[in-house]
């Protein structure tokens, strides 16, 4: 019994010394991505990584680093390898943006200032309103119109929760009420922005609609138009109750995919020298458009803003998911950073620390190499 105790402390001392000195020399293959290993002799990361293995850091399932369009760190846990498919649940909203953006780029679309309703039509509504007929792209897109639908209300006629146990998400979507502003609720006009935030999972199904409407078919257009250009040829989508891809949430992506989606935006929307979205749709997806209220955040195009690091934060762009997952840009830094993670019952927690990953151990080690 002795001995087998002591084989065990010898294997987990040697575990933690391969967690501390792996050289996290990321994978050269053939997906697009060129590597270098510059956080090899980083202690700072050595620390995060062997955190990660050890658990501190709850269900992370990989962080991949692109710094100069390079990838220089790349890491899988918990089971997770390259070839995982990551469902990264609501960083899902951002591709079904990019979408939006592809088709403006290719004509088909003419801009965000179209009428949903234009390209997503439904019969027989519960609550028929004109106002509904006034909902622009540029709403969904920034999470502001004036449908009542709110997620994080468990009041809320919107919370996705009851929209799961319907058949047509679209509809359900439409047939929702007026928001009603009483007094005590600052009115659109009021705010920073003049738009009222509230975040509205049904609002990015329905983008997935007029999606669908307008090239015939999302799922082949998504791979036409976006998946293929970026070499991107394992993936997954959820299928809506109707048939429809599910854009609000749950595809599923391996990590270096997701870091190209990252670096599109980095690089103005090219990817080896091709214009996928136009470097306006890129601009305007990543500046604020509505302030978010609860957190010290503000809203783009489906990207999360914010800043990140300790004594000096830097500007960021970031998809969200439910579980922690990010995927964060960093134009200053000329960085993109994956963070993946099946965290899903942790609430704020799971947030929380993929932010300690950025700000206390990713973006100053970055910030040294651009020194």
């Amino acid at each position: 019994m002795k001995k087998i105790k002591l084989l065990g402390l010898i294997a987990l001392i040697c575990f933690n010394l391969n967690a501390q000195n792996n050289q996290f020399t990321p994978t050269q293959n053939n997906d697009g991505w060129k590597t270098e290993n510059h956080l090899k002799n980083s202690s700072k990361i050595q620390e995060m990584d062997s955190l990660i293995t050890k658990g501190d850091f709850k269900e992370i399932s990989s962080v991949v680093i692109a710094h100069n369009g390079k990838v220089i760190f790349e890491n899988y846990y918990n089971d997770n390898n390259i070839d995982t498919k990551h469902n990264t649940r609501s960083a899902t909203k951002t591709i079904t943006g990019t979408l939006i953006g592809s088709l403006i780029q290719d004509g088909s679309l003419k801009s965000v200032d179209e009428k949903a309703s234009k390209y997503s039509k439904v019969k027989n509504l519960q609550n028929p309103d004109s106002r509904k007929d006034d909902i622009t792209i540029e709403d969904l897109l920034t999470m502001s119109s004036i449908l009542e639908c709110n997620d994080w209300d468990q009041n809320s006629r919107g919370q996705e929760e009851k929209m799961y146990i319907i058949e047509d998400w679209v509809k359900f979507y439409w047939d929702l009420p007026i928001k009603g502003f009483p007094e005590w609720i600052t009115k659109p006009k009021d705010t920073k922005y003049g738009r009222s935030f509230s975040y509205c999972t049904a609002g990015v199904v329905v983008l997935g609609d007029v999606i669908n409407n307008i090239s015939g078919s999302l799922k082949n257009y998504a791979d036409k138009a976006l998946f293929s250009k970026l070499g991107i040829t394992d993936y997954h989508w959820q299928i809506t109750p109707t048939g429809l891809p599910m854009t609000g949430g749950g595809l599923g992506l391996r990590s270096r995919d997701l870091l190209k989606i990252g670096q599109l935006y980095l690089n103005d929307g090219k990817w080896n020298n091709e214009q996928i979205i136009t470097a306006d749709f890129v601009s305007k997806s990543t500046k604020p458009h509505s302030e978010v209220g609860m957190f010290d955040y503000e809203y783009g195009y489906l990207w999360w803003l914010s800043e990140f690091g300790k004594e000096e934060k830097v500007k960021a762009s970031f998809m969200s998911g439910t579980g922690g997952n990010k995927i964060a840009i960093f134009p200053e830094l000329n960085l993109v950073v994956v963070l993946t993670s099946t965290f899903y019952n942790g609430g704020m927690n799971s947030h929380n620390q993929t932010t300690v990953l950025l700000n206390e151990y990713i973006v100053p080690e970055i910030k040294k190499l651009k020194k």
